[in-house]
């Protein structure tokens, strides 16, 4: 049961509530239904199964920590299931929820196709035939993604390949109203030398292709991530704190 000042029904009553937020657009499905709730100041939402996380909410913490530590509490959210609330300090999280993990980012994103980068005509669109290369690559530079090949979120993959080997990748995980890039990564021989910002470059101009927004996510410590991020145009942002309950 969600006690809250106000219960909202359905993915449009959501979005309006949450004034049309880009990160409101990214976490509610196209054609899925939702159901959620307003309470000073925050408004959040629960996901039906198979839709990633479990909820998320935006604005204000401290009352969307109240209503998501009840939906604890009643037996409706539990173990291994995920959260993406507000920027919260971590013990305020810990005092109401059994956590697994918290990871702090930022939800980046951006309404203009970015400044042309050295090397950027170099990016292409990968098949399922690059699925060994990306499990290689992956493996070998960015082995925390929860973004891997055969993963039903994804839309496409991207790369940059020098000769045969893949040595740069991302992948394009739109979903609602707003394109997002995850997984992106380079090969830690060939950082340093801007293909990470012709990478990102390509995959947002492709992604603007059918979005009005491209969005994307990091996490809070990588600084040097967010500078190359700033500088392609990534200028709105919204502070957040992702729970997985134990």
């Amino acid at each position: 049961m969600i006690a809250a000042d106000q219960a909202l029904l359905g993915r449009d009553t959501l979005l309006a509530a949450a004034g049309h937020h880009p990160y409101a657009r990214h976490a509610l499905w196209r054609d899925r239904e939702a159901r959620g709730w307003r309470r000073d100041g925050a408004v959040g939402w629960l996901l039906p199964p198979g839709q990633g996380p479990a909820g998320g909410a935006l604005g204000s913490a401290g009352p969307a920590l109240d209503v998501f530590a009840g939906l604890v509490a009643d037996g409706t959210l539990g173990a291994g299931q995920w959260l993406h609330l507000p920027r919260t300090a971590p013990e305020e999280v810990a005092e109401r929820l059994t956590v697994a993990r918290l990871d702090e980012w930022d939800f980046l994103w951006t309404t203009t196709a970015p400044p042309e980068q050295p090397e950027e005509d170099r990016v292409v669109r990968l098949t399922e035939a690059d699925h060994p290369a990306l499990a290689a690559l992956i493996e070998e530079a960015f082995p925390s993604t929860t973004s891997r090949p055969g993963d039903p979120r994804i839309v496409d993959w991207y790369g940059i390949r020098d000769g045969d080997r893949l040595v740069a990748c991302g992948a394009d995980r739109s979903r609602g109203d707003i394109g997002f890039l995850a997984g992106l990564t380079v090969a830690p021989d060939r950082r340093g030398r801007g293909l990470g910002a012709a990478l990102t470059a390509g995959m947002t101009r492709a992604l603007f292709a059918r979005h009005d927004h491209v969005a994307l996510g990091v996490y809070t410590a990588n600084v040097g991530a967010i500078r190359l991020y700033r500088r392609l145009g990534y200028t709105g942002t919204e502070h957040r704190t992702s729970v997985h309950l134990g």
